[in-house]
């Protein structure tokens, strides 16, 4: 949950921007492209109206950030431009935590129509919004986004998600 209120200041989305630039990259191609509103400006509004209804909380945020890769001229650039481009969303979160902020990455909205709104080019693949705020007071939150946060981070077992020998073959270290 964002805080409606907050501000991200310039130089912290502008450290986020390049952590997320100073990602690895395949070949050197740095494919990744960034979509930046800031909460009230026409960009932020744009984006946040092609956001699912379920991502519809993230317009609280201070800043929304499209994520886009150039998928160059072939499938294995087009798959490493997808790679690069989690790779910077992480970096990305990584450095927002680092600030205080929270980052939410979404891959919930109209990503046509971000192409439409926003002229994003042929061969350029809008990826992921990534939210980025701070977080907001619990108190004044609606009860099923209180319900939705509270509830404890799942993740499979190591051993169904990490193999050796065959795939199914538990990893076992």
């Amino acid at each position: 949950m964002f805080d409606a209120d907050a501000a991200v200041t310039s130089d912290d989305l502008v450290a986020l921007l390049e952590a997320a630039r100073w990602a690895a990259t395949w070949g050197h191609r740095q494919p990744v492209r960034f979509l930046v509103g800031l909460r009230g400006d026409d960009t932020f509004t744009g984006i946040a109206a092609l956001l699912k209804r379920g991502n519809s909380y993230a317009k609280a945020a201070s800043a929304l950030v499209m994520v886009c890769a150039d998928e160059g001229e072939d499938e294995r650039a087009a798959r490493y431009a997808a790679v690069d481009s989690g790779a910077a969303i992480a970096q990305l979160t990584v450095e927002a935590v680092s600030r205080g902020l929270i980052a939410h990455p979404m891959a919930g909205f109209d990503a046509d129509g971000a192409r439409l709104a926003f002229g994003i080019p042929d061969g350029v693949r809008p990826i992921a919004v990534v939210a980025v705020g701070t977080l907001g007071d619990y108190d004044n939150a609606p009860p099923e986004i209180v319900e939705r946060d509270a509830r404890g981070r799942e993740r499979m077992p190591l051993e169904d998600v990490a193999f050796t020998g065959r795939w199914g073959s538990g990893a076992r270290f």
